[in-house]
């Protein structure tokens, strides 16, 4: 593997293993909410990623499995309202939106991290 691939691939596990550890949640409702989400989009994302490390070298194997966890996710954020349905739609646009180009690592790098403030954004749905 080149060096931008592993990068590419190291960004994706790292990814995967922020996963979504979401607690804090203030009402009873909200908790019950953030934790099934949290234990829904969970096996989605580690998919996500594995498919991700396997296509590092396919870029269009990568956004296939992006379109693909996005569908997933778009589906799993229409059972949610308010804070936590937004932000799993935005995780979904931006899985959406990953665009793999072998020309261009440092891009195509920047798109996957973005993914982590998604992430972070359902979390803070939750806080």
């Amino acid at each position: 593997m080149t060096p931008p691939r592993r990068r590419l691939a190291l960004a994706f596990a790292t990814f995967a293993l922020a996963g979504l550890t979401i607690t804090g949640c203030g009402a009873i409702g909200q908790a019950v909410d953030c934790n099934t989400a949290a234990a829904e989009v969970t096996p989605i994302l580690n998919e996500f990623s594995t498919a991700m490390t396997s296509a590092a070298a396919d870029p269009k194997a990568a956004e296939a499995a992006g379109q693909e966890a996005a569908a997933k996710v778009k589906t799993l954020a229409g059972n949610y309202d308010g804070e936590v349905g937004a932000a799993l739609n935005d995780l979904a646009t931006g899985l959406d939106g990953i665009k793999i180009d072998g020309s261009d690592p440092a891009g195509s790098l920047e798109s996957v991290n973005k993914l982590q403030g998604f992430v972070t954004k359902i979390q803070q749905a939750c806080a």
